[in-house]
């Protein structure tokens, strides 16, 4: 048989681009996954064209055809034991299901399996068994497995009608976390465990809606039944406390603190790490940034050059919803959280250098997390996001400027971070429109003052001239 040509995977997804939605949200995730499985209806249709014509060129006697998500071998063989022989010639043409999936793997087993089948029927020594009567592939789907045992296939599947990058691999890592802790390893994959597993979340949690995304996910990889209809409706919002403007330049403080009070037996490599988490403390603060929007193949040649005058910082496309150019919402605060200090940016190059995986650049950001608590700061790192977004909303920025800052919808900021938007925040808001309106008013008023002055001007100055004038005259 000879080499077969068809690509792997990551060569199937090479001239491939999902689109960036700029957004989280449901319509966006479904466009990538509309747009994603249309080109792979596109090149998987051409790879089974090609595999027809290598077989026929190949003079192989066996056929292939794509049916209810499936790879079906066809060939002309004889009779199954017990049929009749109707027309006496003993054979008869049969599509063989062997339980090949249809996808670039299947197409390759698919492959082997037809010139293997070929040797069979031209050598006169093919026999009806378990294999060929598809009692294996039967008998291989009715098996019940546990999660852990399913695990390592359901990656592989999911990354056969996906391009494999940092994104995705942070979307297949949280899936796989959602089943691992909410469905649990051990459990048989059935509909009887998986719905007891869910029963046992709270309703309308978020842990609830986000394990069952993912199990819909999941059984439609394995082809599974299962009714979710009973879980659908959106997560109830937990309140959060978050941070003031006047707490988060408080709680920066914290890092050095720290750095002064700790044992003095840390290795020197680790003495002045503080400053990094402290870095990018400011950074999250001032820009709302997601975490991982930081250790992303950070642009740092521009962030520190001269050309950037509006202290722009650029997010990669590798990031959740891809590349954008983040706006300060305090400009100010560059300078008050020393942001631009060569030191900090260095620290910065070196621990993100070489990390191009999804869990390299995790690891990372659960070391950020883990200084929030070290130096004890009073909130987690995304609670600096959702701060920036209610303090856009106080200060009156528009719902679409902001959403597009923080890297989301106006449907996600709007149904999501103002959820968080608290009875203290709501206060602030109508105090300032009520002061913006006072201010209007005396503005208002001032300038009819104004009027009256400037008219009492002109009529003095029409007098004096008229006098001027009279006297000129005499």
């Amino acid at each position: 048989m000879p080499k077969t040509k068809l690509h792997q995977n990551s060569e199937f997804f090479e001239s491939f681009e999902p689109p960036n939605t700029t957004d989280g949200s449901y319509k966006g995730t479904m466009k990538q996954v509309e747009t994603t499985q249309a080109y792979l209806k596109e090149k998987f249709d051409e790879e089974v064209s090609t595999l027809k014509t290598r077989l026929k060129s190949a003079n192989i006697k066996v056929g292939i055809v794509v049916k209810n998500s499936s790879i079906q071998l066809q060939a002309t063989l004889p009779l199954k034991p017990g049929e009749i022989d109707k027309k006496g010639t003993g054979t008869k043409q049969y599509s063989l299901s062997l339980g090949i999936p249809a996808n670039l793997d299947g197409l390759k087993t698919a492959e082997e399996e037809a010139y293997e089948l070929s040797k069979l029927t031209a050598r006169k020594c093919f026999e009806w068994n378990d294999k060929y009567l598809g009692k294996r592939a039967k008998a291989a789907k009715s098996q019940i497995k546990t999660l852990v045992e399913m695990l390592p296939e359901f990656e592989k599947n999911y990354f056969q009608t996906r391009k494999r990058t940092m994104k995705s691999e942070h979307t297949f890592h949280c899936h796989q976390d959602y089943l691992k802790r909410n469905i649990g390893l051990n459990t048989l994959v059935c509909k009887d465990k998986i719905i007891a597993s869910l029963d046992k979340l709270e309703p309308k949690s978020s842990t609830l809606y986000n394990t069952v995304k993912t199990l819909k996910v999941f059984c439609k990889i394995f082809d599974l039944k299962i009714d979710f209809s009973a879980y659908a409706g959106k997560p109830v919002v937990q309140d959060r406390n978050l941070p003031t403007d006047e707490e988060i330049i408080a709680a920066r403080a914290k890092f050095a603190d720290y750095a002064t009070k700790r044992k003095k037996t840390i290795k020197k490599a680790y003495l002045h790490s503080w400053k990094l988490w402290q870095w990018c403390y400011g950074m999250l603060a001032t820009y709302g940034l997601r975490p991982r929007e930081l250790f992303v193949n950070p642009d740092i040649e521009y962030w520190l050059s001269a050309d950037n005058t509006n202290n722009i910082w650029k997010v990669d496309k590798e990031t959740k919803t891809g590349s954008r150019e983040v706006l300060p919402f305090y400009p100010e605060w560059v300078t008050l959280f020393d942001l631009k200090n060569v030191e900090y940016l260095q620290m910065l190059k070196n621990i993100v250098e070489d990390k191009n995986t999804f869990q390299d650049i995790n690891t990372v950001r659960i070391n950020c997390s883990s200084w929030f608590r070290r130096v004890n700061v009073g909130f987690d790192p995304y609670d600096l996001r959702h701060a920036w977004a209610i303090r856009a909303h106080i200060n009156g920025i528009p719902i679409k400027a902001a959403a597009d800052n923080l890297g989301h919808s106006v449907e996600i900021h709007t149904e999501i971070y103002q959820k968080w938007f608290s009875l203290e925040n709501r206060k602030k808001v109508m105090n300032f429109a009520i002061e913006n309106k006072n201010l209007v008013e005396e503005l208002q008023q001032e300038n009819e003052r104004l009027k009256i002055e400037l008219e009492k001007l002109r009529l003095e100055n029409q007098r004096l001239h008229n006098i001027c004038k009279s006297s000129s005259a005499n």
